[in-house]
């Protein structure tokens, strides 16, 4: 099997053999068909990701279909949100499409389809129907208008499109079998009552057609090949075919085939239980920062990348899983790693003075925008003897592995000075209100010389108090604490909203910041990933926390609910070393199918940032036939490397040497690349 087999998800697979079969190429369309009742949300990214992903892989047309059947929840505004989102995910439609575009073709296969004696007007209410379906151990029963004759199903019918009846009256009916063992197939709904206005045909019909008539329908007069949807249709699809079967002749059959919908953690995907969050004002809308929407996500700072890699990292699967939400996480933080201008702000600030700094003296300094990115540049920066830093940064005592600032010692202060903590001044609480310090004058960073050159552990962001610009932060958290919030039969999804999900601030920021745009982005250096607001302007900044450096909730979760005990409790996991991880990941590496070993490379690397070269270097002599210890240690080295832009040394010359020779294949890859990035 050839490497590009290999990497074949089961549906490629599917239209390859159709291919083989000798299905034209061009024959090839795919569809997204949103129902326009809400806003797309996270979970819809997948089904989005393969249909145009496979649109781009075969060179082939995808149409975005609006199955827009039901005027009492469907709205124009939901139909422009999704195309929005559609756009700025960055894919594009070849038609655009609506159901309702083949209401009339829909009622005249029906009129065939009741003339053939196969669907039938059916005057009972919606329980009685729901009675007779029988369970699926014991068949259903026919209704007692199933064998009415057609020309009083024709009028009946007919009577019905005029609007001469009221909701519930009547409905139509497909005429298939009562005693089938697929519940779908016991004569299936096609049509009901509602008089209600639609968005787009008005009020112009006043009957619409059911899902299962539509969507198959749909498929087959735009053409579409092959009809990809969700695990949740599968015991659809003998109904999809028994509706193609009545209409089909001579154009191409659409094939629908199922893949697992995406279950994210600390994630609900109900539109319904969404909706329900809007209407009661747990949040501010359905782009508000905290939902799962598409909207929400690009108002949070999300990127259209991060959230295709996300897609293209979860595959596509047969089997329905929950995939954790850090790993979203992670794609927008590698994302804006590449891209985010670095800047300074300090978003808890305690005043630092720095005694010995020339008084009423400013300078403005030289800061790197990215280090990730040469072409980006740098700015100034204005620095004076008075500044703002994090109140976290500073300890009157500590211990010996705290690296920031405290009396006595000395700390960096980033594209600056070098600087040693002296005195605090403290309020009648004991709360500090002012550090002194003092700082080296010689030890300007970049300035060339011996005192600048000098090792001091910690680094501290700051901000010139004279030129700081204060704004409205907006921290965000996961919404809910629980993993499933929505995975507890005794438990309603709004027991587990997470209370501190969001907390608005006053922080600081650098003057280079009074010039931003909506949705900006930036890493506020050591804090994480920010972006600016739709509610920003420039008289008063908002900016949004999109993620974190690191995954804080890695070390710590929350229990879904206290247990027993009056205070709410903490359940700790077992916390782990980032090299114990390196390691953990290594022994399963080489046992995993290629989808769950690119998320296992994923949290490989993830870790790896958190690990130095010198606690890599044990593992360089791991036995040979360790082969996923050893891939593992490639890809961090990697990652150690690029992170303090260092050149291996002799050790690592050598692991990286013997591994290109080795026989595992995908330990050579990694160690390949490693030698010819570094041109060993």
């Amino acid at each position: 099997m050839t490497e590009d087999k290999k990497s074949l998800n089961f549906i490629e697979h599917i239209i390859e053999e159709d291919l083989k079969n000798g299905m034209d190429p061009k024959d090839l369309r795919f569809r997204f068909p949103p129902e326009p009742n809400g806003y797309l949300h996270i979970g819809h990214t997948k089904a989005i990701g393969i249909s145009f992903g496979l649109g781009l892989k075969y060179d082939a047309p995808v149409n975005l279909r609006f199955d827009d059947t039901n005027p009492a929840k469907e709205e124009q505004e939901y139909v422009d949100a999704i195309k929005e989102d559609i756009t700025w995910l960055g894919y594009q439609w070849d038609q655009e499409c609506y159901s309702s575009d083949y209401f009339q073709q829909l009622y005249d296969w029906t009129v065939q389809l009741i003339k053939e004696g196969k669907a039938y007007v059916d005057s009972q209410s919606a329980e009685a129907i729901a009675e007779q379906k029988g369970t699926t151990t014991e068949p259903g029963t026919n209704s007692p208008h199933r064998d009415r004759s057609v020309e009083e199903n024709l009028d009946l019918f007919q009577r019905m499109k005029d609007g001469e009846f009221d909701e519930g009256e009547h409905v139509v009916r497909a005429k298939i079998d009562m005693a089938d063992p697929n519940m779908l197939m016991r004569d299936p709904l096609m049509y009901r009552i509602l008089k209600k206005s639609h968005h787009r045909t008005g009020d112009t019909w006043c009957i619409y057609p059911m899902y299962d008539w539509t969507h198959g329908e749909s498929d087959y007069i735009e053409n579409i090949s092959h009809s990809l949807c969700s695990l949740e249709f599968k015991p659809h699809r003998k109904l999809y075919d028994w509706f193609l079967d009545q209409v089909y002749s001579t154009e191409i059959r659409p094939k629908q085939r199922e893949f697992a919908r995406l279950n994210l953690s600390y994630t609900i995907m109900s539109k319904r239980k969404l909706l329900k969050l809007v209407e009661e004002g747990v949040v501010s809308g359905w782009d508000d920062p905290r939902m799962p929407t598409i909207s929400a996500l690009r108002r949070r700072g999300y990127t259209p990348g991060s959230i295709r890699k996300f897609v293209e990292t979860v595959g596509v699967a047969k089997r329905e899983n929950v995939i954790d939400v850090s790993l979203l996480e992670f794609c927008v933080r590698e994302d804006l790693n590449k891209t985010a201008p670095r800047v300074m702000a300090v978003l808890d600030p305690v005043k630092l003075v720095i005694t010995n700094y020339p008084k009423g003296e400013e300078e403005w300094l030289d800061a790197e925008n990215n280090p990730e990115d040469e072409a980006a540049g740098s700015r100034k920066v204005p620095f004076s003897g008075e500044l703002y830093i994090e109140r976290e940064d500073f300890k009157e005592e500590a211990g010996r592995k705290f690296f920031r600032l405290t009396l006595g010692k000395e700390v960096r202060l980033k594209n600056a000075y070098i600087i040693k903590g002296e005195s605090v001044f403290k309020d009648a609480n004991g709360n500090i209100t002012e550090i002194h310090c003092t700082y080296d004058p010689k030890s300007k960073s970049g300035s060339g010389t011996e005192e600048s050159k000098r090792n001091v552990k910690g680094t501290l962001h700051w901000v010139s108090v004279a030129n700081a610009v204060p704004a409205e932060v907006r921290i965000y958290d996961r919404l809910f604490n629980d993993e499933a919030p929505d995975g507890h039969k005794d438990k309603d999804f709004m027991e587990f909203l997470n209370p501190d999900s969001l907390k608005v601030i006053i922080g600081y920021l650098e003057p280079s910041l009074k010039e931003v745009e909506p949705l900006d982005q930036f890493q506020f250096q050591r804090l994480g990933y920010f972006n600016v607001d739709m509610d920003s302007n420039p008289e008063s900044l908002v900016f949004n926390k999109t993620v974190g450096l690191r995954d804080t909730w890695a070390k710590v979760k929350p229990t879904s609910a206290p247990q027993n005990t009056s205070k709410p409790q903490q359940s700790k996991q077992v916390e782990v070393s980032a090299i114990e991880e390196i390691k953990r990941a290594g022994k399963k590496y080489t046992n995993l199918p290629d989808q769950k070993r690119e998320v296992l490379k994923i949290k490989i690397k993830e870790a790896a940032k958190n690990v130095t070269v010198e606690e890599l270097e044990p593992l360089y002599n791991t036995a040979v036939k360790k082969a996923g210890t050893r891939i593992a240690t490639m890809i961090s080295l990697g990652v150690i490397l690029d992170n303090k832009k260092q050149e291996p040394n002799q050790l690592a010359k050598d692991f990286i040497a013997k591994a290109v020779e080795d026989n595992n294949e995908l330990l050579k890859a990694e160690a390949t690349t490693l030698k010819d990035r570094y041109k060993l």
